[in-house]
């Protein structure tokens, strides 16, 4: 396995050489797209959840770097408030300033973990709304991709956080999304095949994110109508009667109902539990909730806690093959 100093040697010589509150209701229509993002741009870095520390800053201003970018951060990223980054308050105005800062063309959370929907009722969406910019982050930073995007219809973008591997497969779609404003076709690489749940092929809005995340904003504002939408979701660490309970949660609640497409990307480390307990398979989980809806829907895409990842655009129009596990983008993310 490569280390990352190794990852980044590789990936900096093929990288460099190119140019690099209510239900919201959204269309491609009026979404907002960032501006798109060339070397030499400074990424702002914020942490909506959980703390780093400086070893892990050094390695997030390091590996970005290398990638041809600036960066800036601000005098709190580093601070800690027990299992957050420092108070609600702090992180959200951290945020709302790098939205602020004509110097800082896109913002890159530092780490997951747990906090971001502490902060959502805290950030100011006109401001947000009236200076876009690019905005990456996963797992709980889904809360704040999507708070973002139902208050302000902005793209976001469920990818990489600072401290993930930086490696060539998933730079590289950030490279063909913000810099060469391609409409992509996301395809898992030969060795990780798919799994068809219902077989067809159906277009709508791309929304989704951490499982576990997306349905803790269920009954809030910040969840975005996901009437006809594709809704994409992953997880990490949870049993499987866990993600049989939070689909059921979005069945009842009448969301499964709405959807046009369902791709579940990875579930990692999702297992029975302990014990001897008897329990069904994720796969079988998935055939009870999903299939009946008899919408092209299937498992295994490229997205979530993996080292080789997809970046997604939240709330542009694409189309889906459930037999071939494609995702293709009907539109740029960024202007």
């Amino acid at each position: 396995m490569l280390n990352r100093r190794q990852l980044l040697q590789t990936l900096g010589l093929t990288f460099l050489g190119t140019q690099l509150p209510g239900f919201a209701v959204s269309d491609s229509t009026s979404v907002i797209k960032p501006q798109r993002l060339k070397l030499g741009d400074t990424i702002g870095l914020v942490s909506p959840a959980s703390s780093i520390n400086k070893a892990d800053l050094k390695y997030i201003k390091f590996v970005l770097n290398q990638l041809g970018l600036k960066v800036k951060n601000s005098a709190i990223v580093l601070d800690e408030y027990g299992y957050l980054a420092g108070s609600d308050i702090n992180r959200a105005n951290d945020i709302n300033r790098m939205f602020a800062d004509p110097s800082v063309q896109a913002i890159l959370a530092t780490n997951g973990g747990w906090g971001s929907g502490r902060i959502l009722s805290l950030l100011n969406y006109n401001l947000i709304q009236n200076n876009p910019k690019v905005l990456i982050g996963y797992s709980d930073i889904t809360a704040l991709l999507l708070g973002i995007y139902s208050q302000t219809q902005l793209i976001t973008f469920h990818g990489l956080v600072g401290i993930s591997v930086w490696n060539q497969f998933s730079v590289e779609y950030l490279q063909r999304l913000f810099y060469q404003r391609e409409k992509i076709l996301f395809q898992n690489s030969s060795q990780i095949q798919v799994e068809t749940i219902y077989p067809g092929i159906a277009t709508g809005r791309l929304i989704g994110g951490n499982l576990s995340i997306l349905t803790a904003l269920v009954g809030t504002p910040y969840l975005p109508n996901l009437k006809n939408t594709i809704l994409f979701v992953e997880d990490i660490g949870e049993d499987i009667y866990r993600i049989d309970r939070m689909l059921t949660h979005l069945k009842l609640s009448g969301i499964l109902n709405q959807l046009s497409g369902f791709i579940f990307g990875q579930c990692t480390r999702c297992t029975k539990g302990e014990g001897n307990e008897p329990s069904l398979t994720l796969w079988q989980v998935l055939l009870d909730q999903i299939k009946p809806l008899e919408i092209p829907a299937w498992y295994g895409s490229m997205i979530g806690h993996i080292r080789n990842k997809f970046t997604l655009p939240i709330g542009i129009e694409v189309e889906i093959n459930a037999e071939k596990g494609t995702i293709q983008m009907l539109e740029s993310a960024v202007q």
